[in-house]
């Protein structure tokens, strides 16, 4: 027996090039982010990136400011990161891309807020101290701003975030104040007495974009007003055609209104001349019904049978054709009333108006103008009539708590809503009354969309209050003559929407936008910085007392107005306090918002980083962007627009990009009683801010977008997929060093495919970002990570990787195509994955620690010498044939007829000749990862494999000849040829001695 020990077999794994790499396969985002965050701080990346890229273009995205009033949510969440992706994307792009976060700190949802823990603490608003009271707001703001600052940091939002931008800031006070002040000297502010939308709980007018719409249930009523008076021309004709004037006299003409509280309002009753009307009699009716047998009333015919039926009423006929024009005056249903005192004693004219049709109701619309917006468009329109009539003020009717004023008789104290926002008793008590004097023939409810305050949830209602406006349709000297609205509508030609339907919404905003009520009776916020000549009614305009208002408001902010009853401080010497009326009302907080531009953009003392902005408008290459939800048509962007034009006349920016709302995984929306809420933090807790930032990029988000557990868990896997990438490259990097030139012209064949697609993404990449399509970018970037590299390029070119000779011509430029690769990569990833593509970076230069970012670069230029649409055109025949020859081998392999791929050498038949030429020309057994390949002609036997949208290719598998190399796992023939080698093929062999004779062997 031989007793010496046989050499143990040598350790082939130690010899081959693996993946080395300490970027780990389990991301660990929850963890690893706020370290990196950190890192950020530390080195200041802000300033750094406002340092590399002086001089650039500016493209300034100009922030939205949210409320400074809770936590943030997931619309938050997609807006900031949305906000982020435009920023870092055109930074990238060679911009100077500059964002300075911001807040909207006043107005009624952090009054409301404070009032709330008032209640609480069974406190009285009214009882503190208008100053101490905002002192409150203040501080409730500044908490709320520190915390979302916090959580928006946390999404990898990059900023300035160490100077964002208030609203309750001094200088930004003393702006807004001058803004407003600027409007008043050029005449486009006045006050008037107009309905408008008024909340009871909160105790103050509300604008269209405070304004959201629900289900409400109305109480119905068809009512009567009597004909009173015929227009004497017209009854004169009348006559000479032989008809009696005297049955239309005896007639009423009935409206249908869904506010029967308005009734005590009503001043007019409004027809369209274009609707066919009849007078129609009762001819049977129940006994004690309200509509009674012998009632004549005038109808639209179109109507008739519907009121009717409504009224109970059993036969009916129609007497004649009216046209409504005939009719001069009708009477109050409430005149001569007992109690009433003469209160509905008057004349209520029958008018024309063009949004009256007969789709509903009777024909015929109870007008009260100081309760519609319509109604009260009828009355200027028709002011002569009412004057005539006795009536020639728009009534003043329900106070601010929602109750009747004193003087209206019949209903003081009745309310329409009360505090709690539900319905009070004054639809009862009209009601009651017009049945009590014989004046209603029907009443019903109706479920209809009708307005609500977006805060306090509450309906509203249109009411008559004396308010500050700023004027659509008043032509201004400043804008050359022109008007609020033309000046606006121009700009809006002048701006990029993103989606461009974005221009027709806001357009037809604009077109049939009434004036723009600014004024709220409320506690915080911005005041309307004017005086009223007690004895003229006129606004002051004297640039000197303006100028004494800002500069107090820069140095003690907007309390300075409030501290001071009279506002001796800023008329002293030269106007008599006593002969002016001090303002006290705040501005509407959508005018905060739509002045931010004029302290952001243009104040370089307080903004030094967004100073010299030279817009493409003023003939320069910079770009303001403005990006919020689709809601903001009518709300920032909105007074943004009517602001900066009325002031500047022109819009405060260049491009507005609108997205959509956040639902649940089922398109529902989220709330907490539905417990179908997804909260970022939550997320980003289990997640990471990479996961939701990669939701954000993929979703299209001109449209609503949805997330949940489900969904989330496909971009949990997309991510993996993403970063396996990354980190394959990672590890197979660390056997090249960075920097060796690439000679591309010399390069095998499928590492300049590889260098075409990267030519051709570095443009379809670069398009998609300036278009704001990031969707596209994670499509292109995803389907190029784990389609063309993961399952291609790189399972092809793992052999060369890892058993080539160190030297290898191949395996080098494969390593220098690779890091082209992870070059570009990691640069497209940034702005998306902005935490996961810093980490991929760092660990491949780990000497850019010291103060380097993935964030500081631009994307790299790309050769486009590097495009060969040849090329790309042959290797998609060669993918498509590959595709049978790996469909073949998976059969294989689940049957357990092989192992790996490795250990076949399949027979492909390729019947056309010219692809098969085509395929002669590389190596077909390596494209599949097989020992070997026999290209053939022909159709192939009948058993053949074979895949449908592949004709002519057919493959039989077979398996591969020789012996198992110990390194590589190939098997060969000539396995055994190098002596000094005998159990590897000649390839490794020639590895292996490279290895041992630098003396590294295993």
């Amino acid at each position: 027996m031989n007793d010496q020990t046989a050499p143990a077999a040598r350790d082939y794994s130690k010899t081959l090039f693996l993946p080395q790499t300490d970027f780990p396969m389990r991301a660990g985002l929850p963890q690893r982010e706020p370290q990196m965050l950190a890192r950020w701080a530390d080195m200041d990346l802000y300033r750094r990136l406002r340092e590399t890229s002086a001089g650039r273009p500016k493209f300034v995205l100009h922030d939205g400011p949210p409320y400074a009033n809770g936590n943030i949510h997931i619309g938050h969440a997609l807006n900031k990161i949305l906000k982020d992706l435009v920023t870092r994307s055109q930074q990238m792009l060679g911009h100077d891309s500059n964002y300075v976060p911001g807040w909207d700190c006043h107005g009624l949802p952090i009054e409301w807020k404070i009032e709330e823990e008032y209640r609480k603490k069974g406190k009285n608003k009214d009882e503190v101290p208008v100053v101490e009271f905002r002192r409150q707001c203040r501080a409730f703001a500044e908490h709320w701003l520190g915390v979302q600052r916090e959580e928006f940091k946390r999404l990898g939002v990059e900023g300035d975030w160490a100077h964002p931008y208030s609203t309750m800031a001094y200088p930004a006070e003393a702006t807004i104040a001058s803004e407003l002040m600027s409007f008043a000297m050029t005449g486009q502010l006045y006050r008037g007495s107009k309905p408008v939308m008024w909340s009871v709980v909160e105790r103050t007018a509300l604008a269209e974009a405070e304004v959201e719409y629900h289900e409400h249930t109305s109480q119905t009523i068809w009512a009567k007003f009597p004909v009173d008076q015929l227009d004497t021309a017209a009854e004169v004709k009348l006559r000479a055609a032989g008809e009696a004037a005297t049955d239309l006299l005896a007639a009423s003409v009935v409206i249908w209104t869904t506010t029967p509280w308005t009734i005590p309002a009503n001043r007019a009753v409004a027809y369209s001349p274009t609707v066919s009307y009849g007078l129609f009699r009762v001819t049977a009716a129940p006994e004690g019904n309200w509509a009674r047998q012998g009632d004549l009333y005038v109808l639209a015919d179109k109507l008739a049978d519907e009121v009717m039926k409504a009224a109970k009423v059993e036969a009916f006929e129609r007497v004649r054709d009216v046209d409504p024009a005939v009719i001069k005056l009708c009477r109050h249903p409430l005149a001569g009333a007992a109690g009433a005192m003469g209160y509905y004693d008057f004349g209520v004219p029958v008018v024309p108006a063009d949004y009256v049709t007969d789709d509903a109701g009777t024909g015929f619309v109870h007008t009260a103008p100081g309760h519609g917006a319509d109604d009260y468009i009828t009355y200027v329109n028709h002011r002569a009539a009412f004057a005539a009539a006795g009536t020639s003020e728009v009534p003043h009717t329900v106070g601010p708590d929602g109750a009747y004023f004193p003087h209206v008789k019949l209903f003081d104290g009745a309310r329409v809503i009360d505090d709690k926002g539900k319905d009070g008793d004054a639809n009862k008590r009209v009601i009651d009354k017009l049945v009590e004097v014989g004046a209603l023939i029907a009443r019903g409810r109706l479920v209809h969309s009708y307005p609500h305050s977006w805060r306090s949830k509450a309906p509203l209602i249109f009411r008559n209050t004396p308010q500050w406006f700023i004027a659509m349709d008043r032509p201004v000297e400043s804008l050359g003559g022109k008007t609020l609205r033309e000046v606006a509508l121009r700009a809006i030609s002048h701006t990029r929407w993103v989606p461009a339907v974005g221009e027709n919404r806001i357009n037809g905003m604009i077109e049939n936008r009434p004036d723009w009520v600014i004024s709220r009776q409320r506690a915080w916020g911005v005041p309307i910085t004017v005086f009223v000549d007690k004895a003229t009614g006129e606004i002051l305009r004297d640039e000197a007392v303006n100028e004494r208002i800002a500069e107090a408001f820069r140095a003690e902010g907007a309390d300075a107005w409030f501290s001071d009853a009279t506002g001796a401080r800023f008329l002293l010497p030269d106007y008599d306090p006593a002969a002016y009326e001090k303002i006290d009302d705040v501005l509407d907080v959508w005018f905060d918002s739509g002045s931010t531009h004029a302290f952001t953009l243009e104040d370089p003392e307080q903004f030094p980083g967004l100073a010299g902005v030279r817009r493409k408008v003023d003939g320069g290459a910079d770009t303001v962007m403005y990006l919020e939800g689709s809601d903001q048509h009518r709300g920032w962007f909105h007074s943004s627009l009517l602001e900066s034009c009325g002031t500047r006349g022109r819009a405060p920016y260049d491009v507005v990009l609108t997205h959509g709302f956040v639902l649940d995984e089922k398109g529902e929306k989220m709330s907490k009683s539905k417990g179908n809420v997804t909260a970022p933090q939550d997320v980003i807790r289990d997640s990471g801010a990479d996961i939701l930032r990669l939701w954000v990029a993929a979703s299209d988000y001109s449209d609503d977008l949805r997330i949940g557990p489900e969904i989330l868990k496909t971009f949990v896997e997309t991510y993996r997929k993403l970063r396996n990438t990354l980190r394959w490259m990672l590890g197979t990097l660390a056997h090249h060093k960075a920097g060796v030139t690439l000679d591309a012209a010399a390069a095998p064949e499928l590492e300049r495919l590889i260098l075409h697609r990267l030519a051709e993404l570095d443009v379809a990449v670069r398009e998609a970002y300036a278009e704001f399509d990031y969707k596209k970018v994670v499509a292109q970037l995803s389907s190029f990570m784990t389609t063309d590299l993961s399952a291609f390029y790189f399972d092809v070119r793992k052999d060369v990787l890892y058993c080539d000779p160190a030297s290898s011509a191949t395996r080098l430029t494969a390593l220098a195509v690779i890091e082209e690769v992870f070059r570009r990569v990691t640069a497209w990833l940034a702005p998306i994955l902005v935490f996961t593509a810093e980490e991929a970076w760092l660990s491949r230069y780990p000497e850019e620690a010291a103060g380097g970012s993935v964030h500081l670069r631009t994307f790299p230029e790309t050769p486009a010498a590097w495009r060969d649409d040849a090329l790309a055109e042959k290797w998609a025949a060669i993918r498509r044939v590959r595709r049978v020859v790996t469909g073949a081998l998976e059969i294989e392999r689940a049957q357990k007829r092989i192992g790996a791929s490795l250990e076949a050498a399949p027979e492909l038949f390729v019947a056309d000749d010219a692809l098969r030429g085509l395929l002669a020309t590389v190596d077909m057994a390596e494209v599949c990862i097989t020992s070997g390949l026999s290209l053939m002609a022909g159709e192939g036997p009948e058993s053949a494999f074979r895949l449908d949208d592949v004709p002519g290719v057919a493959v039989v598998p077979r398996l591969a000849e020789g012996r198992k190399c110990a390194r590589s796992w190939k098997f060969s023939t000539e396995i055994g040829r190098d002596p000094d080698y005998p159990d590897v093929t000649p390839r490794d062999a020639a590895a292996l001695r490279e290895i041992d004779a630098a003396g590294v062997a295993a």
